[in-house]
């Protein structure tokens, strides 16, 4: 099998956790080939995300490591084989692998939880407001990567349209108040984002000015599940791109973190009127 040139961070997802099963079971590279009947450089291979697995051989290390976790293989198994190419492949090359690795994982996950400071989350931007962001880099972006930047990001909404994946936002007020593209451009998104509020599978909470602390007050993070929770991923954003966690105690501090933050914020009623307000008064 011809190895990936790059592979994608769900790609190396898989193999990480192949490998935290292996030493769970305290088990050598070397050895875990001799099993299996095949070479080191395979299972290294592998578990680096450069080279894919059959299923019944994904299996079949499953058993020579006595994983018990029949969820968790089977989450496993799904994302063996061929590499189905999907949507976000078509901009491959002409904007960064970030993008690109954040829709795969919106794309496969089991459900969404995300935290924005500053910004209107991407999965809900309108074409004009993330044109007027894309327009704000420093140095400026050419006129084609903006525009290619802009159709990446209307396509990302399929997860809550066409997949309907079950969507939790926490929005800070202050991002909601940001005029980006000017105050009608602003008052678009935020009408927006009211009627995508009303999907049944979006709940989007925000954050008031006046709250006075929370954790993580200065991250904007996607929190993206899995079929089974020893697969989710956490991606936060820095200033030189995406950082991607997935750890289970970096999980477990992730999800206790948001939920902590869940607690400060509006519930889902209180955060439609906080938007209507914010709308009246542009």
């Amino acid at each position: 099998m011809a190895p990936r040139p790059t592979p994608s961070v769900r790609q190396r997802r898989f193999g990480a956790e192949l490998r935290r099963l292996r030493e769970a079971a305290g088990m050598s590279a070397p050895r875990a080939a001799e099993l299996l009947g095949t070479d080191r450089t395979t299972i290294s291979n592998v578990e680096a995300g450069r080279f894919g697995i059959s299923e019944p051989r994904l299996r079949r290390l499953a058993s020579i490591y006595e994983c018990d976790n029949a969820s968790l293989v089977d989450a496993l198994a799904a994302m063996t084989g061929g590499r189905t190419r999907g949507w976000w492949d078509e901009y491959r090359g002409k904007i960064p692998p970030d993008f690109l690795d954040v829709s795969e994982l919106e794309h496969y996950a089991s459900s969404l939880r995300t935290l924005q400071m500053a910004h209107i989350p991407g999965v809900f931007q309108t074409e004009e407001h993330a044109r007027a962001l894309f327009d704000l880099y420093v140095p400026a972006l050419p006129r084609l990567e903006v525009e290619l930047r802009v159709a990446h990001r209307l396509s990302r909404h399929r997860v809550v349209e066409e997949r309907a994946v079950p969507y939790t936002g926490l929005i800070h007020e202050a991002a909601l108040r940001f005029q980006i593209g000017g105050r009608q451009t602003a008052k678009a998104q935020l009408n927006w984002l009211l009627a995508e509020s009303e999907r049944p599978n979006v709940t989007l909470l925000v954050i008031p000015l006046a709250t006075e602390g929370f954790p993580m007050a200065g991250d904007t993070m996607m929190y993206v599940s899995a079929s089974d929770s020893h697969l989710d991923t956490v991606e936060v954003d820095s200033p030189t791109g995406a950082v991607f966690f997935d750890s289970p105690t970096q999980l477990a501090n992730f999800r206790r973190r948001l939920d902590l933050v869940e607690q400060v914020a509006l519930n889902p009623e209180e955060s439609r009127a906080r938007i209507l307000e914010i709308v009246g008064e542009l």
